[in-house]
């Protein structure tokens, strides 16, 4: 799951961040002002995103409203001091899905995160179940005809971001900027991706999975449903 922080205290944004991809190992890029958001949100593909309302370049809420035009799918909680009516009708209207109020458990918002994306992307169920493959996103197991598929961090990334993503392709580019984030700028090559989706590949049909991972050459990969 990969998440986007829009935050400019930067003590609870770090917190946040420390939180997610330590203990729930959620991939959390940062942004500290409107502008620096938008310019991710052009370059990456976010299940969810945690928005401020008070930025230094403008309101949150506007932010909010160039997410809904681009129709993104993706969650929008938002997390404010501001504990008024007011506030929280007006994020509610425009498009947020959540309305967080400062201070608050880093535990609570782990819960509405995971709670929200159920919802989005599998339809409410905690467990997603495909054919013979379920996934738990927050145990982050995978079950192949009930037996468990012992992945690493980066194989489960991916299996998750082709299954929310299925029937479409999707670039090698965008796999390695779902697993390294921002520092995918700085590798000399995609080979990687490559290599863990041949691992992954590997794994799932040892288990008996079928092979529902198409290459589509020059491109990237499709996980492809009839």
């Amino acid at each position: 799951m990969r998440v986007l922080l829009v935050e400019d205290e930067f003590e609870l944004a770090q917190s946040v961040i420390d939180y997610l991809k330590k203990s729930e190992k959620i991939n959390c890029d940062y942004a500290n002002t409107i502008d620096k958001a938008t310019e991710l949100l052009e370059l990456y593909d976010y299940d969810c995103f945690l928005i401020d309302i008070g930025l230094p370049d403008g309101n949150g809420l506007d932010l909010v409203k160039i997410i809904k035009t681009k129709d993104n799918k993706a969650g929008i909680i938002i997390i404010s001091a501001r504990d008024s009516i007011d506030d929280r009708i007006a994020g509610l209207n425009i498009g947020a899905d959540d309305y967080l109020v400062k201070p608050f458990h880093l535990s609570e918002l782990n819960a509405r995160i995971y709670s929200l994306v159920r919802r989005l992307k599998f339809e409410g169920n905690s467990i997603f179940k495909l054919n013979e493959i379920a996934l738990d996103p927050q145990s982050r197991e995978v079950k192949i005809n009930g037996t468990s598929l012992d992945l690493t961090k980066s194989e489960y990334d991916i299996l998750y971001y082709l299954i929310t993503n299925k029937n479409q392709v999707i670039s090698k580019t965008s796999i390695a900027e779902h697993l390294a984030g921002e520092y995918v700028d700085v590798m000399n090559s995609l080979d990687f991706v490559y290599l863990h989706i041949k691992n992954l590949r590997k794994k799932l049909i040892k288990a008996g999975c079928t092979d529902y991972i198409k290459t589509v050459y020059g491109v990237g990969y499709k996980f492809l449903m009839e």
